[in-house]
């Protein structure tokens, strides 16, 4: 039997739900924590393992997933949020939804995750930097606005 897997990616940690044998473990979200995870994993047969977009701190997992042969895929947090409205749950804490996402994983077909190549990856770095500059110039010029009126 394939399992579903589920992982809640925070800054600091990887809640990990497997769906069908009760697994549920907490990793670093580190090296080292991820060695453990790809370990742990490893020795399951994986129908696919689906993780949250959060701003970043999901990437390390992927990549790490993908180079171990492992069918990882990202879902966008709305995608996950309407999903377990879905299902009726309600609730959220990261146990929860590493639950509603290894849930997913059983049940709906999604794209495989590719990482960008290591230019593409560099210039969205340098957008998504430009964005947070530009935005922190508009929040200083409005504060000066009001020093000024």
């Amino acid at each position: 039997m394939a399992y579903g897997v589920g992982i809640d990616v925070s800054k600091q940690w990887l809640d990990v739900h497997v769906h069908g044998c009760k697994g549920e473990r907490r990793f670093p979200n580190t090296a080292a924590g991820l060695r453990q995870l790809r370990s742990w994993l490893g020795h399951m047969e994986l129908h696919q393992v689906v993780l949250e977009a959060t701003g970043g701190y999901e990437l390390a997992a992927l990549d790490a997933l993908h180079v171990a042969g492992l069918p990882v895929a990202r879902v966008n947090p709305r995608q996950a949020r309407d999903f377990a409205k879905a299902i009726g749950q309600l609730a959220k804490t990261d146990t929860l939804d590493a639950r509603v996402l290894a849930q997913m994983a059983m049940v709906v077909s999604l794209t495989p995750y590719q990482p960008l190549e290591g230019w593409r990856r560099q210039l969205r770095e340098y957008q998504q930097r430009r964005t947070q500059v530009l935005a922190t110039v508009q929040q200083e010029r409005q504060r000066l606005s009001q020093l000024t009126d």
